[in-house]
């Protein structure tokens, strides 16, 4: 991923409070997705004006959901979205980008280079092929599948009381309602529709979160560890 393929997009002012220190991080993602994630196809070049409301500050505002030293999926992470914008900001979470094309998984690995983001790291797969190694307490998803679908995969990622958060868009109480019976029968589960980021994004990101309340059926692997030299979990400055 060459220099020359970035584009610099300019942050609204707010996103200096949003982002505090992390912010520089964040500006430099914004470059790779404005050129080279446009140049591959992995993000439209009607998105680039509207990158940081839409898109980078859409994302950022989860991270109130996010307990402290969470282990965190991110499923179909495509262009890194939410997954890097969390890893940038938060530090104190372990972040796996999953994503199963090729090329895809090739400009996550250069993100994650070029950011130097020893939190994060990135897994070639599908979901449902990984639920017997990976486990998380948080899973992440943005513009994936239709809720019932999503949970499918991502419920039997989670520990127990562990939580999906899926970004949905307006009718994410109308596909909550819908889904519940599929949900449920999934695996015991509670969920609710959450508007976070009032007061810091317009309009606020609505996320249905999933939260299970049992045990999966199958071996739960240990929590992660960080690999010698990597770096140290450390809490946000608010």
């Amino acid at each position: 991923m060459t220099s020359g393929a970035d584009r610099r997009v300019a942050p609204p002012d707010r996103a200096e409070v949003l982002f505090g220190e992390a912010l520089p991080g964040i500006e430099r993602y914004a470059e790779l997705l404005a050129g080279a994630g446009v140049e591959r196809g992995l993000i439209g070049p009607r998105e680039v004006p509207r990158l940081w409301e839409r898109h980078l500050m859409n994302c950022a505002v989860v991270e109130e959901l996010i307990p402290p030293n969470s282990d965190v999926i991110d499923i179909g992470s495509g262009a890194g979205l939410p997954g890097v914008v969390l890893g940038l900001l938060r530090p104190d979470l372990s972040v796996t980008l999953l994503e199963p094309l090729l090329r895809r998984t090739v400009f996550l690995r250069e993100c994650v280079d070029l950011l130097s983001l020893e939190n994060v790291v990135v897994h070639r797969g599908r979901a449902e092929e990984v639920k017997k190694q990976l486990r998380a307490d948080i899973v992440t998803a943005r513009a994936v599948a239709p809720l019932s679908r999503l949970a499918g995969w991502a419920l039997p990622l989670l520990r127990k009381g562990g939580s999906l958060l899926a970004l949905k868009g307006e009718q994410a109480e109308l596909e909550l309602e819908e889904s519940r019976r599929e949900l449920s029968a999934q695996r015991p589960c509670v969920a609710d529709v959450i508007r976070v980021g009032g007061g810091k994004v317009e309009p606020a990101t609505t996320v249905v979160r999933v939260t299970v309340t049992s045990e999966s059926g199958d071996v739960t692997p240990p929590r992660s560890r960080r690999a010698p030299g990597g770096r140290k979990k450390r809490g946000r400055k608010r």
